[in-house]
């Protein structure tokens, strides 16, 4: 009875344990965007050639243009914390114009039915809407000279 009871226990902590183990790509507000479809990205960059040495500094940006879906831009906030970002406007589907124009570290869409800007520096939200989408974030670390993006 014993062993049959120590089972039942054990069994009930499984699949306890199973069941509220989650993703944590669960509350990732990517998800949840129905204008925007992420792409895979799988970026390996070297810091010590000229097109990325400017991420060795704080509070630089270097845009990747033909990655992701309007582009990717990478920003470098205080060599502790980098951030990768789309340049689609996440808050209409991609057309001609959802390509985000960058000005310093605040993206802004063209488009001329919008005034949507965001801040890279405060995790690629609407700079006056916080019910607005945020930037399709990517995922970036870097390691030694390496920066990799990925999602």
């Amino acid at each position: 009875m014993k062993t049959a009871m120590k089972q039942f226990l054990l069994s009930l902590i499984m699949v306890t344990v199973l069941i509220s183990c989650g993703n944590d790509d669960d509350n990732n507000p990517n998800n949840n965007n129905p204008n925007l479809v992420p792409p895979i990205v799988n970026l390996s960059l070297n810091l010590n050639l000229p097109q990325y040495s400017a991420l060795n500094f704080p509070g630089s940006t270097v845009v990747l243009p033909s990655q992701g879906i309007r582009g990717i831009v990478l920003y470098n906030k205080d060599n502790t914390s980098y951030f990768a970002f789309d340049m689609a406007d996440p808050n209409h589907f991609p057309k001609d114009c959802s390509r985000m124009e960058l000005n310093g570290i605040v993206a802004t869409c063209p488009c001329s039915d919008d005034n949507n800007s965001y801040g890279l520096a405060l995790f690629g939200l609407h700079e006056t809407d916080q019910e607005a989408f945020p930037m399709l974030s990517y995922r970036i670390q870097r390691s030694g000279n390496t920066v990799v993006v990925t999602n």
